[in-house]
């Protein structure tokens, strides 16, 4: 009896390791690293919502075919915590533990740019969705493209340039002031495009001012800017450092218009700013109210699912998926190589924020971006900007 039951045992586990491995052998693997905690957790939550969300419908559609076989869409999601050494580290586990084929995010370039580093040496898809710096997909030590690492978003050079078109030609501004986060590359990088841009359009950027990461205190920084007498001020920071740097510097009684980047395009503004941030514009990814068929449907199932709407972190991170799943499809077989190249090949890619496509040995897709303007508690379309 003792032998028999011993024998049934190992039956037993041998079973469900057979299906444990079936199961793993018939999935494909998508791992999210997201900043679910920290800093910015609105971000992550919003990048993981989308997420849940693409997978789902591929999964209820009957899952995806690569190489003529059907396979569902298993998710993994790892907290980087809003940290860069997590960022990393997240990594490394959906990597080396969840044997992911592909990884969606961080959002933010500073937790992009280590867990890049991470995705490339490792050969494994990143798409970060929001991550707008050049460094992101660019070798650190030879400046040529990383091969693996992709991104879902424009770049900084990009939207540095529509929006000092757009404080020069739109605001009519001639005198800018520039606040910004020195210690982090997203911030800096786009200041100091729209800094070049501004000032070879003819403009003149009387105050260049910096600030280091956590600071709450702007008065020394504002009251610089306030002496130098702005026609309008560019705030290239994270939606939950604008409403202090805006009612500080009002307080200070700087009465300008204040414009921001996609950093700036958190459903969290609204709470966080309230009428301090009324009235005024930032450079996005797309505008919810004048949305495309694909667009529409995308917002629709978001509401109907979370009871809200889409930020620009939802609708890149359902991009980024909706790319990985058009790759899987035409991919020669389920591996990691197979994905990134059929990723990189992809001759058109009908998003929620616009058209896209990679050329063959970027990461970058070409893509058109969008001013929004906030009014009554909502982003609300202003232009478009094209490439």
């Amino acid at each position: 009896m003792k032998k028999f039951g011993l024998l049934f045992v190992l039956c037993v586990v041998m079973i469900a390791f057979v299906a444990a491995c079936s199961e793993k052998g018939n999935t494909v693997r998508i791992g999210v690293n997201a900043e679910m905690t920290g800093d910015m957790p609105a971000v992550g939550e919003s990048c993981k919502k989308a997420a849940e969300m693409a997978v789902k419908e591929i999964n209820d559609a009957g899952g995806i075919d690569v190489a003529g076989q059907k396979y569902k869409v298993e998710l993994f999601v790892e907290d980087n915590a809003g940290k860069p050494d997590q960022s990393a580290s997240a990594a490394q586990k959906l990597i080396t533990q969840q044997k992911v084929h592909a990884i969606v995010g961080p959002n933010a370039t500073r937790y992009a740019l280590p867990a890049s580093e991470i995705a490339e040496s490792s050969k494994v898809v990143m798409i970060t969705p929001w991550s707008t710096n050049p460094k992101t997909t660019l070798d650190a030590k030879t400046n040529a493209p990383k091969k693996y690492v992709f991104r879902a978003c424009f770049i900084d050079p990009f939207q540095g340039r529509v929006v000092a078109k757009f404080a020069l030609e739109t605001l009519k501004a001639k005198k800018a002031a520039v606040l910004y986060d020195v210690a982090s590359e997203y911030n800096k990088g786009i200041a100091e495009i729209f800094k070049d841009t501004f000032e070879q359009s003819g403009g003149k950027v009387v105050a260049f001012e910096t600030y280091t990461t956590n600071d709450k205190d702007f008065s020394g920084q504002l009251t610089k800017i306030k002496k130098a007498q702005p026609d309008m001020m560019f705030l290239p920071n994270y939606y939950s450092e604008i409403p202090l740097q805006i009612q500080q510097a009002k307080r200070l009684g700087i009465n300008v218009p204040f414009v921001g980047s996609d950093s700036w395009g958190s459903q969290e503004l609204h709470k966080l700013c309230g009428n301090d941030c009324e009235g005024y514009y930032f450079s996005t990814h797309y505008a919810a109210d004048a949305a495309t068929p694909v667009a529409t449907k995308f917002i629709e199932g978001f509401k109907a699912k979370y009871g809200t709407l889409p930020d620009d972190v939802a609708a890149l991170t359902y991009d980024s998926f909706g790319l990985l799943f058009q790759a899987l499809k035409s991919a020669a077989k389920l591996d990691r190589d197979s994905i990134r190249d059929a990723l990189a090949k992809i001759p058109k890619y009908e998003g929620v924020t616009g058209n896209m496509q990679f050329k063959e040995g970027s990461g970058d897709p070409t893509k058109s971006a969008v001013i929004v303007q906030i009014k009554g508690g909502k982003f609300v379309y202003f232009a478009a900007a094209n490439p």
